[in-house]
């Protein structure tokens, strides 16, 4: 199918780039192949007014948990009711107890508040296997990503360090190195897109350092090479203490020591890195994936966001998972990220970034991190994925002057009005169209109940 959006009030292209104003944007099945004024539809081209519409480059999610959202906004994993490693001791066995329907279901629903509000591509770093489970939940999360029509990175993730060694996995969630990688290899076969365009790329992730054996890693940075696809783990979130004490270096240098950085990998979170951490990941090429709120719950401190980006570390936005994130909204993390930084800024040396960088971590930050050059922005010959905000509402007077600081500035509290992915309407109207939005909840709820209660 091919749309010509009509006489669009703003077409975004990019985070540092011109809006275009009053202009039509033209799609030719799963790329753009024309934005100007006065465009002519042709045949078989469906024409939408797109009058008083923003038009967006779709949102790049660069770390999530969708498992988590079966955990979400229960009062006895509450975080300001105990410690971390209370919480760790409670949550932990609740994650072990999660079915294969479970991971089919979460994800679901994770995939589903994404695309509502306006994300088009999404990492989900999947790193929890009971052995209950089976081995076939990232194919499930695939078969959900095709069902909404979504540009999927699956994270293959692991932990293989057992309790008894210092880590905080129960057994119930452990695998081997072997059967990681074994998995990771099928996985590739089976589903990666290498190709410009493709829908679904897998990751070889492990969790993090501190729960893995440093033979995973080093195994997963040989099979990722081998194979030609990205890496990527937990790196920065307080655990920097654990692994000096163990292996004589904090993270970054630990990661770098094993090979497990460079263009190829990024890491989440990195709140408690060092100015010396930060320039080493940017020597390397190493990306980040910046998860805001999260920091309100758990950072011991807040992202060094303006150092980062003043020392040209790749920066991307992620939502994180429900365990400290109880929403999966990355428009809303555009507006935290801001907002937070914002808060933070008179303690940093470097000034915070301008508004429209939050929103250009979101889209051509993503895109860089995730390896892509097809999507994160909108111009001829990229990715059709998009999202457009009809304007003409009292929520938006005073601030259409400057569409590209709108989200970051004011934030957008309501799900966008389309959502379009590989040139195919994957929500639009308060729908999804071709699929029963209350016969998923229902499904859902059904196997939540089941499960947890």
């Amino acid at each position: 199918m091919s749309y010509l959006f009509r006489n669009c009030a703003a077409v975004v292209t990019g985070a540092c780039d011109p809006v275009l104003r009053d202009v039509d944007l033209l799609t030719d099945g799963p790329a753009i192949r024309a934005i100007g004024p006065g465009l002519d539809a042709g045949p078989g081209v469906e024409v939408i007014d797109a009058s008083g519409w923003f038009l967006y480059p779709g949102l790049v999610n660069t770390h999530h948990h969708f498992f988590q959202c079966f955990v979400r906004n229960r009062v006895e994993l509450d975080w300001t009711r105990m410690s971390v490693l209370q919480w760790l001791d409670t949550i932990y066995p609740i994650f072990a107890r999660l079915t294969e329907d479970c991971f089919y279901h979460a994800s679901v629903t994770a995939m589903a508040e994404l695309i509502k509000h306006g994300c088009t591509t999404a990492f989900d770093h999947q790193y929890n296997f009971p052995r209950a489970a089976g081995t076939r939940i990232v194919d499930r999360q695939v078969e959900a990503a095709q069902m909404f029509g979504l540009r999927f990175h699956a994270g293959r993730g692991t932990n293989t360090l057992p309790k008894s060694e210092g880590s905080t996995i129960p057994d119930a969630m452990l695998e081997t190195t072997d059967e990681f990688l074994a998995d990771c290899g099928r996985l590739i076969d089976a589903y990666h897109e290498p190709d410009p365009f493709g829908m679904v790329r897998v990751v070889v992730a492990p969790c993090q350092p501190v729960n893995c054996y440093r033979d995973t890693f080093v195994e997963s940075v040989r099979l990722a090479r081998d194979r030609g696809v990205l890496l990527h783990t937990h790196v920065g979130e307080g655990e920097s203490p654990v692994i000096e004490a163990r292996h004589g270096m904090r993270t970054v240098e630990y990661c770098e020591s094993l090979g497990f950085a460079g263009p190829d990998t990024w890491y989440a979170h990195c709140w408690e890195l060092r100015p010396e951490e930060i320039a080493r990941m940017a020597a390397s090429g190493t990306g980040m994936s910046h998860c805001p709120e999260p920091v309100y719950l758990v950072g011991a401190e807040v992202t060094d966001i303006p150092a980062l980006d003043a020392a040209g570390v790749r920066i991307s936005l992620g939502a994180d998972g429900a365990a400290s994130n109880d929403n999966s909204n990355l428009m809303h993390c555009v507006h935290s990220a801001y907002m937070l930084q914002c808060l933070a800024a008179g303690t940093r040396r470097n000034p915070v970034p301008r508004p429209g960088a939050f929103l250009g971590y979101a889209t051509e930050g993503g895109a860089s991190v995730l390896g892509r050059s097809d999507i994160g922005r909108l111009a001829p010959g990229m990715a059709a994925d998009l999202f457009a905000i009809d304007t003409r509402r009292l929520d938006y007077v005073g601030t259409r002057h400057d569409p590209v600081s709108l989200i970051p500035k004011v934030g957008v509290g309501m799900a966008v009005d389309l959502t379009l992915i590989n040139g195919r309407i994957a929500w639009a109207k308060g729908e999804f169209p071709g699929l029963d939005e209350a016969r998923l909840v229902a499904e859902a709820e059904a196997v939540l109940a089941r499960t947890l209660g």
